[in-house]
């Protein structure tokens, strides 16, 4: 079976909103890896990022910047949905397991809007940074066009998130200790990044393979 390059891309794509929605659903259990507590669905965050390179550099920041603008929809209606479940009623024999599932399920309408606004801006920024470096370099140096581009689109991420999110949330949690949670989260997230350089180098060859 010949695997087109339309198939591979519309693989990517498949993974990409599947990991958003996901990093959502999961996001609310915190792990510790090392001394950072961190979400759960931080594993899923530098997969995204390398999505959007690889297909940027294949398909160009306005291929990329729809697949983004679609995902945020597709994210806006597991919301909804996922509320919705939790308002209708439960049947009589699921009665005693509906208060855990709602515990599960249950997210601010502040959490979403964080983390909607950050994946939107972030994500946005990733591309354009990301076409920017490409005319810089001339096509050339793909391991620094990725890592800038992914670097400065992970700070955004992680700072406007978390003031969104979390600011003023407890008298706690004022600027100056938003900002002790950002800086190993957001370290963390610099490491998972300059790890995933050799698969961008990978994704692209793959896409450009004729099966």
């Amino acid at each position: 079976m010949i695997i087109t390059q339309e198939k591979k891309i519309f693989f990517l794509q498949i993974i990409f909103v599947t990991s958003i929605i996901l990093a959502n659903v999961v996001g609310i259990k915190i792990i510790n890896i090392g001394p950072v507590n961190a979400s759960m669905g931080i594993w899923l965050v530098p997969l995204t990022f390398l999505i959007t390179d690889i297909l940027s550099e294949i398909k160009g920041r306005k291929f990329v910047s729809e697949l983004i603008w679609f995902t945020a929809i597709a994210l806006l209606f597991s919301y909804i949905f996922i509320q919705l479940s939790i308002w209708v009623a439960p049947a009589e024999r699921f009665a005693e397991t509906n208060p855990a599932y709602v515990t599960i399920f249950k997210s601010s309408a502040r959490m979403f809007i964080a983390s909607m606004i950050a994946f939107l801006i972030a994500q946005l920024h990733d591309v354009r940074a990301f076409e920017f470096w490409k005319a810089k370099t001339k096509g050339r140096f793909l391991w620094l066009r990725n890592n800038l581009s992914t670097m400065v689109s992970q700070f955004i991420d992680t700072t406007i998130f978390m003031f969104l999110a979390f600011y003023k949330m407890t008298p706690q949690f004022d600027a100056g200790f938003i900002w002790q949670l950002i800086i190993p989260y957001y370290l963390l997230k610099i490491i998972l990044a300059l790890i995933d350089t050799p698969f961008v180098y990978l994704g692209i060859k793959w896409l450009r393979k004729s099966q």
